[in-house]
């Protein structure tokens, strides 16, 4: 019998790779029949709750899972268990009580508290895999941009990329940016040269395939996703500098990986002098949730 999984998406890409990477890890250990289903507005879902009803899912078959990231999600998919049944799980630390879902899928440098229904995890989940295409001579260098725990130099970053390019003349380099990436900073990437240049615009399986065949990937590390997704690729991982709040979550996750040895100091340009064994935190959650619930479908 397929799982029935029900994802809620709210349209962030972060979010949605998150738990397309949970679904495809299950979906490699049993059949899936999977149905993407949008958030409305906040305090649509809470409203559904109450009633006791969920009319977005009406024309669909009772869920197995509900999967979540997000904070607009929660209301929904506590909604859908309500009315149609099966196992929430959210992909953070939600900003409900965490007793509220079947499983919280919770970062360790969110602190989550220890219980039997959180799972810690190295990193976010992602849909990364180890790939056996690496080609020599291929280097790929990933931005992310500012945030509420980063502030961001332009020309920090670029003396960074500018001793890089110098001290490791590779065949091929590329260059990827985000959409937090900040415009300013684009005209003197173009202008640097010396790589082959990945836009924001780009789709999500150009990156993929550029992380499928690098044999070392250099990331900003301020965006713990990017990190993440380059720890679980098999290269390969060095981290560019960014000024981060030593007490935020983002320090937390950097300084765990430099004391495993995953990942040399930010901004010293130095690599590990092997690729550490790849994350797979996406195939360890989905092996949790078989073992526990789907044993019998």
């Amino acid at each position: 019998m397929d799982t029935v999984i029900w994802r809620f998406t709210d349209g962030k890409a972060g979010h949605e790779a998150q738990t397309r990477g949970l679904v495809e890890a299950l979906r490699e250990r049993r059949p899936v029949t999977l149905f993407n289903v949008p958030v409305g507005r906040r305090g649509g879902g809470f409203l559904h709750w109450l009633s006791g009803r969920y009319p977005p899912g009406r024309p669909l078959p009772d869920p197995t899972l509900l999967l979540g990231a997000g904070h607009a999600t929660h209301w929904p998919m506590l909604a859908a268990r309500r009315a149609r049944g099966g196992r929430a799980v959210v992909l953070m630390r939600p900003s409900l009580p965490l007793s509220w879902f079947d499983l919280c899928v919770v970062p360790e440098h969110d602190r989550p508290p220890a219980g039997a229904r959180v799972l810690a995890t190295r990193g976010v989940l992602n849909a990364i895999r180890p790939s056996a295409r690496r080609e020599a001579g291929r280097g790929l260098v990933v931005l992310g941009g500012p945030s509420r725990h980063c502030r961001w130099d332009n020309e920090q970053i670029l003396a960074q990329l500018r001793r890089l390019l110098a001290s490791r003349p590779l065949d091929q380099w590329w260059l990827s940016v985000s959409r937090r990436t900040p415009a300013s900073l684009l005209p003197a990437l173009q202008a640097l040269g010396g790589y082959e240049y990945i836009p924001p615009s780009a789709d999500s399986d150009r990156l993929e395939e550029r992380l499928a065949r690098a044999t070392e990937v250099w990331v900003s590390e301020d965006s713990v996703s990017l990190v993440s997704e380059a720890l679980s690729s098999g290269a390969r991982v060095g981290l560019l500098q960014v000024q981060c709040s030593d007490s935020g979550r983002v320090a937390g996750f950097v300084k765990s990986l430099v004391d495993a040895g995953m990942v040399a100091e930010p901004g010293s340009l130095r690599l590990p002098e092997q690729a550490p064994q790849p994350l797979a935190e996406a195939a360890r959650c989905a092996r949790w949730i078989e073992e526990r619930w789907l044993t019998d479908h």
